[in-house]
């Protein structure tokens, strides 16, 4: 099985693939893969298989023992058959600018108050993110959201490379999320966006930053102790 072609390019919204494994009924395993499995905090795609004249939509795609594991919302397909992949571009899209979006804000919390994120989940609509932060201070993140905001402005080209694991942890600031990297993966995809961050990241993203939009504060909540959230969408 290929490398998955959402790693390759995030734009790529349809391909020819064949079914490899049927788990169960429903459940269906690909030689090749455009929708992005439920993970890292990203949602999972949606979309269609067509086969013919016979349509199966897609809805719901995870990993599971290291295959994409695609669930369709009717049974009919076997091993060896031949189906046209397409993607729900719209939600794709959207997924993409916000998890750009939120790679900008979070290592922009990380350089004003030093927090790691220790939650995450990104959404078509908003996302939120869990800080370990003392003290509440809404002056201070809508500071952090203007700035994240004006880097955003820059129209920032990114960068998408791999580095043997070794050589990326050298890198200040590679791991945002708190616990995350499993010792098992020693070549790691970084996503840098030049000026502004660079981590460690399986996910989908822009091209630029120009495609991102506007960060804008939906809710915040004091959790206890040192437990700050926040949520934010896209105008």
């Amino acid at each position: 099985m290929d490398e998955p072609l959402y790693l390759q390019d995030s734009y790529c919204r349809e391909c020819d693939a064949k079914v490899l494994e049927i788990l169960e009924p429903k459940k269906i395993v690909l030689d090749k893969n455009i929708f992005y499995p439920r993970g890292g905090g990203q949602a999972m795609d949606k979309g269609q298989f067509v086969r013919g004249t016979d349509i199966f939509n897609v809805v719901n795609v995870e990993k599971r023992e290291g295959k994409i594991v695609h669930e369709v919302d009717r049974e009919g397909l076997a091993v060896g058959d031949s189906v046209h992949c397409i993607l729900d571009w719209e939600r794709r899209y959207a997924l993409m600018r916000m998890h750009t979006a939120a790679h900008i804000l979070a290592a922009t919390f990380v350089n004003e108050t030093g927090a790691l994120i220790t939650g995450n989940q990104l959404e078509v609509d908003k996302t939120r993110f869990d800080f370990a932060l003392e003290n509440f201070d809404r002056a201070k993140f809508d500071e952090v959201v203007k700035k994240a905001n004006e880097t955003i402005a820059k129209s920032i080209e990114l960068k998408i490379y791999s580095l043997p694991r070794e050589e990326a942890l050298k890198i200040p600031g590679v791991v945002k999320l708190a616990n995350a990297l499993p010792p098992s993966i020693s070549i790691l995809r970084i996503v840098e966006i030049p000026g502004a961050d660079i981590q460690a990241d399986g996910g989908t993203h822009v091209k630029n930053t120009s495609e991102i939009g506007r960060i804008e504060i939906l809710k915040l909540e004091n959790k206890g102790a040192a437990n700050r959230r926040i949520y934010f969408t896209l105008r």
